[in-house]
């Protein structure tokens, strides 16, 4: 499908993946909806790219509906809006719960959902669904933001095959470690074990192929941890031994003692 004159639906518009896809998505030459739920930060990422704003909490329900019904005419959804979601299960709230299962998942399904029902009597449109390598390969202190991940992969892939032959396309992109961006950046915690990272410009690079050339998964992430997350996802008990014999503990602290800090 074309970026190039398509009306176009960002969510998690104002993080550092967010800002740079506002700013490619804009470059092809889109027709662009940012929406966030802090209103000034949304307002500042539209004024660098001349998009329209729709101020919205996606833990909210009504305003998930509020947005699809406001950007019905949209041919394609960027669901990019994620939190961290990172600690162990035993430190969350129910109400913690709750947000980062209605952000994470609910809204994108949800979102999905509405805007389909628009797309598929025009017989255009695409669905990327920004989701996380944590959707092939669990790990300790993620089991939260796993869950949300697994079922957004889930999700995406089933979600493409019911659309097969409608002229709707849905696209999955999970990215490994992004630096410039979110929890490693905020914290200056190292990769576990050193494993290369990417940039939030190639987290871009790869929503724009996914829709051009309808992709289906496109894992935005350095060759070694693909491989890796490939052999966990089919041999889960041998990655619980791998890990609890690699040094991946400090790193995870940090992210989930700067995390709780935020909460």
């Amino acid at each position: 499908m074309d970026i190039s004159g398509s009306n176009v639906l960002l969510t998690g518009a104002t993080g550092g993946i967010g800002s740079a896809l506002a700013a490619r998505l804009t470059a092809q030459g889109s027709r662009l909806t940012v929406t966030g739920r802090r209103e000034e930060a949304v307002k500042a990422i539209a004024d660098t790219c001349n998009a329209r704003t729709v101020v919205a909490d996606l833990a909210v329900r009504s305003d998930v509906v509020r947005l699809a019904e406001t950007c019905a005419e949209a041919d394609i959804l960027v669901a990019n809006a994620a939190l961290p979601a990172s600690g162990d299960l035993l430190d969350y709230t129910e109400e913690q719960l709750d947000r980062a299962l209605d952000v994470n998942l609910r809204a994108p399904v949800l979102l999905s959902r509405l805007l389909a029902a628009q797309m598929v009597p025009r017989g255009r449109g695409h669905i990327v669904l920004v989701g996380s390598i944590s959707g092939k390969a669990a790990t300790k202190s993620t089991s939260l933001y796993n869950a949300t991940k697994f079922g957004l992969r889930g999700f995406a892939l089933a979600l493409r095959q019911e659309l097969r032959g409608t002229g709707v396309g849905v696209s999955l992109v999970q990215p490994g470690f992004v630096r410039d961006a979110g929890m490693f950046a905020a914290t200056g915690a190292a990769t576990p074990n050193g494993i290369r990272t990417v940039t939030p410009g190639q987290v871009a690079d790869g929503v724009v192929r996914a829709v051009r050339r309808d992709r289906c998964e496109v894992n935005v992430a350095p060759l070694e941890l693909r491989l890796l997350s490939a052999i966990a996802g089919q041999f889960p008990g041998f990655a619980e031994r791998v890990q609890a014999r690699a040094d991946v503990d400090g790193p995870v602290r940090q992210i989930v003692e700067a995390q709780r800090s935020r909460r």
